[in-house]
């Protein structure tokens, strides 16, 4: 007998969803930023053991559209809670209680699947304050995903959730996104870290050209933003930050493709992107269905 099912990490910006995808599958797949609302869309990672195969999901963090992404990023959290046979509702308990998981989401009910409270970076939690939790939360389970603590506890209670199935995918698979999504999400963290305020917020990546065939591997991406003044940030006096965005890049794509790369870079301004529709669903996002009176 197997099992197999998809497996939802929800939650907050910054409770260390991306860092526990990461840390089950035992691949970097996941974008990992301190700052918050780095997950844009859904992550999907696998893991396949001898008689169990889970597929996670990363989602954006939760929170209160303000903009058109916003209510993209809200969407992909919401289909992604809709697609799950096991919810991890994921709180940072060093900072926060766990709220209320369908009001967070914007959902009109409670989820009806499965759902495990996971308190996060309980490894900052003081003794005392960690019994407290664990009094009033019974069922949850204390995690560390920076450093793998409470992670096999984790899983065990996934795996006695999951039902009954042949495997969803190839065992040696980690994960059903592209190449091509991965060096833009690879892309978008560079950006994360090197660049401050508003300014990494107002950039998408599209990748408009990959040739594997090619010697080093071909890439061309274009780093899209919202304003003349942000596009001269990221080229940088010279062409410098531009180039050094591109080397960090770069190091850490190779490892995924696994042959050396050229990474041929482009800046261009996509007026007011994060709150066109139009420019969203151009560069992939896909937002909830209009409604109708």
């Amino acid at each position: 007998m197997t099992r197999a099912g998809f497996v939802t990490i929800v939650g907050k910006p910054n409770a260390g969803k991306s860092t526990l995808l990461n840390r089950l599958v035992g691949e970097r797949l996941a974008i990992v930023s301190p700052k918050p609302q780095s997950t844009r869309d859904r992550v999907v990672g696998i893991l396949s053991e001898a008689d169990t195969q889970i597929v996670l999901f990363d989602t954006p963090g939760l929170l209160e559209p303000r903009y058109a992404l916003h209510r993209a990023m809200q969407h992909a959290a919401q289909k992604a809670i809709a697609d799950a046979d096991v919810l991890v509702y994921l709180v940072d308990a060093s900072s926060e209680l766990p709220g209320d998981l369908a009001e967070l989401a914007g959902l009109p009910q409670a989820p009806r699947t499965p759902i495990l409270l996971a308190l996060n970076k309980s490894d900052r939690l003081t003794p005392s304050r960690r019994a407290e939790l664990a009094a009033q939360y019974p069922d949850a389970i204390f995690l560390a995903g920076a450093n793998g603590a409470g992670v096999d506890d984790l899983l065990a209670a996934i795996r006695a959730r999951l039902p009954e199935s042949p495997f969803l995918y190839p065992a040696d698979d980690v994960s059903t996104q592209h190449l091509r999504f991965f060096v833009a999400e690879f892309l978008r963290e560079t950006v994360l870290e090197q660049l401050e305020d508003e300014v990494p917020y107002g950039v998408a990546v599209e990748i408009e050209e990959f040739r594997e065939g090619a010697d080093p591997v071909y890439i061309r991406a274009v780093l899209h933003v919202e304003r003349e003044s942000q596009k001269r940030i990221l080229i940088g006096a010279g062409g410098s930050r531009i180039k050094a965005l591109g080397q960090a890049a770069r190091a850490k794509i190779e490892p995924l493709v696994g042959r050396p790369v050229f990474l041929d870079l482009w800046v261009k301004v996509l007026g007011n992107w994060r709150r066109n529709t139009a420019s969203l669903e151009r560069l992939g996002y896909a937002l909830p269905p209009t409604k109708t009176p």
